[in-house]
């Protein structure tokens, strides 16, 4: 006899899923605590599976669970496209979309973007959360974010990926610094300094660190902050040198309150599209995704 699987277990599901606490699940949802975890036991009694890993208050899925979840996700879709088609134009997006970003992208180029999609479709309910690298990757392959941008290629076998946009690294320093004056660091320099970089998981701290080690250099790191704002200030403050994309202090260098460096060091990279290949799609994931990748760069 096949089990029978309502659609408030499956908006259950789905919902502690990518919260991963019965609490937040119950409250987005509008339930009480008892009558959220009561669907989630049922559903797996139903099925006679278990789909979460439990670890304290935290829910995490499974292997089935991240494999049973597009399915759920894909039938969710279903029923509100169903609805939407009765009662609602025709073709208009809608839904919600969990977007994880690091921190440069997350900062400096989507905020816009985001609001210039959701101008041209207000019933589309774009969620921005901003990570490091490594945090987005994770939260992908958690399920935990419909879409991840990250700074650099994508090195996760698991995850798919393609190429965004473009970026390019700037060395800065302090106006008061003695480098301000000669505009350039040499090798010996890029040695010797002191930097002020980002926390280890950062997109911006491995592309310099690679840029690094291409030249066999280590750097003498005397701070690491996990904010830009943070790095500027103490740079400003005569600390160190730091490492961050042009798009973060375009403003600072354009008063005068940081300066660039030149150097022998590589520092273009890519910011990347990345996804779970086994998550649902849905036509608001795709429209944003090719909003995304049409989007184009300001000058």
């Amino acid at each position: 006899m096949t089990p029978t699987v309502s659609f408030r277990q499956l908006q259950v599901f789905a919902t502690v899923a990518r919260l991963g606490t019965v609490s937040a699940a119950a409250l987005e949802l509008s339930l009480s605590q008892s009558a959220t975890s009561q669907a989630l036991s049922e559903l797996e009694r139903h099925l006679g599976v278990v789909l979460f890993e439990r670890h304290g208050r935290r829910l995490y899925l499974n292997g089935l669970g991240r494999h049973l979840m597009p399915r759920a996700e894909q039938l969710l879709d279903g029923v509100e496209a169903f609805v939407a088609a009765a009662t609602e134009p025709e073709g208009e997006l809608h839904g919600a979309l969990d977007v994880a970003a690091s921190a440069t992208v997350g900062t400096y180029l989507l905020p816009g973007l985001v609001g210039g999609f959701s101008e041209a479709h207000p019933r589309a309910d774009l969620r921005l959360r901003l990570r490091n690298t490594l945090e987005v990757m994770t939260d992908v392959l958690r399920l935990e974010a419909d879409l991840g941008l990250i700074e650099g290629e994508c090195r996760e076998p698991r995850l798919a990926s393609e190429p965004w946009r473009e970026d390019r690294l700037v060395v800065v320093c302090s106006p008061s610094h003695p480098l301000s004056r000669c505009g350039r660091l040499d090798d010996a320099g890029l040695g010797e300094a002191a930097w002020i970089l980002r926390e280890p998981g950062s997109g911006t701290r491995a592309v310099f660190e690679q840029a690094m080690l291409d030249r066999d250099m280590l750097p003498r790191v005397r701070m690491e902050l996990g904010q830009h704002e943070a790095i500027k200030q103490a740079v400003r403050a005569g600390l160190g040198l730091g490492c961050l994309s042009r798009l973060s202090v375009a403003d600072e260098l354009a008063r005068g309150e940081l300066i660039a460096l030149d150097s022998a060091l590589s520092l273009r990279r890519t910011f990347s599209l990345v996804w779970h290949p086994e998550r649902y799609r849905s036509p608001l994931w795709q429209a944003f995704k090719v909003f995304l990748r049409e989007s184009t760069p300001a000058d």
